[in-house]
């Protein structure tokens, strides 16, 4: 795999007080560069970074990226955007401004200090698929009216930015598509399936399965998804993506609640809801692409992952934060 030589570099993060933006950051400062945190802390929050903030090569920018900024780093990874079904549906506008305004604002701070920029996008591009696995080829099924469409649609057109950025400007691009991401720093009440098991299942709630609970995700712990989106980034400029992130062991919902009752101890009882709309029901990565361009899979299990992901949130419900 090629690379570039590293040394020390300033590195912005977009989104990095969120959950995997904070773990983005820590691993680069580890890796001896520095970083330049920008947050808006609309779904991120000072408490991600808290352990980084007295590094002498971090710095913690307030930030929305709907307005241009004016910094000078060496690249950009534009992680910034609310990403669970909660959040980025509480306001629909700002979560499309975000997604597209956000990236025309980055593009155009990557086009003028000439450096390269990955996007964090999203296996919601490829909508309730009717391909299976997906490969990076497949153009998607999405609603681009229905409640998702900020999201899936935002990230799209964030897409369609990039690619004409690097044939117009010929701009470095980078692009990830991100599937299911687990791990401490999730929020606690972010919708997302990981996060709502474990903290129903620490506070003797029933777990919701929505539907059948036999739709189903692959889950990649945020350890394993760093170190793709840095190989991303390190690859010579031939190498734009799309490329999926992810971990392609297949689990439906029923089998993920199991798997969270063992490793909580909970005997919380599974009580199905009725399906929202639009909601996928296959989502599994092909990630061929990674492996041959990249060398990168992932290599924890769902049962390793949720042993440290289950005491972050154990933690928070004792503290009485969840």
């Amino acid at each position: 795999m090629p690379t570039r030589n590293h040394y020390r570099k300033t590195w912005l993060v977009t989104g990095g007080a969120g959950f995997i933006g904070s773990h983005l950051c820590e691993r680069l400062l580890e890796a001896g560069h520095g970083v330049l945190c920008v947050d808006n802390y609309l779904t991120g929050s000072r408490d991600n970074i808290a352990h980084l903030l007295d590094h002498p090569h971090f710095e913690v920018m307030r930030h929305d990226v709907t307005f241009p900024l004016f910094v000078e780093v060496d690249g950009i990874y534009n992680l910034a955007c609310p990403a669970s079904p909660i959040h980025y549906q509480r306001d629909p506008v700002q979560t499309t401004k975000t997604s597209v305004h956000g990236a025309i604002n980055m593009l155009g701070l990557a086009k003028r200090l000439n450096v390269p920029i990955l996007q964090a996008s999203t296996s919601e591009v490829y909508g309730d698929p009717e391909v299976h696995p997906q490969p990076e080829d497949y153009w998607g099924h999405v609603n681009p009216i229905g409640t998702r469409a900020c999201y899936d649609e935002g990230k799209r057109c964030a897409e369609t930015l990039f690619f004409d950025y690097h044939r117009e400007h010929n701009l470095e691009i980078k692009v990830a598509r991100i599937f299911n991401t687990y791990g401490p720093r999730m929020h606690p009440n972010d919708g997302r399936v990981v996060s709502n098991f474990i903290v129903q299942a620490l506070k003797g709630e029933a777990i919701t399965l929505y539907g059948d609970g036999e739709q189903s995700r692959s889950f990649c712990y945020v350890d394993d998804l760093v170190k793709g989106l840095i190989r991303l980034m390190n690859t010579t400029a031939e190498t734009t993506g799309p490329i999926n992130l992810g971990n392609p062991g297949e689990f439906t919902m029923r089998e993920l609640a199991s798997a969270v009752l063992k490793e909580t101890g909970s005997s919380s009882a599974l009580v199905e809801h009725p399906l929202p709309a639009d909601d996928p029901r296959q989502r599994q990565p092909d990630i061929g692409e990674a492996a041959s361009r990249l060398d990168w899979r992932p290599s924890v299990a769902l049962s390793d992952g949720l042993v440290p992901t289950v005491g972050y949130f154990r933690d928070l419900v004792e503290r009485g934060l969840a």
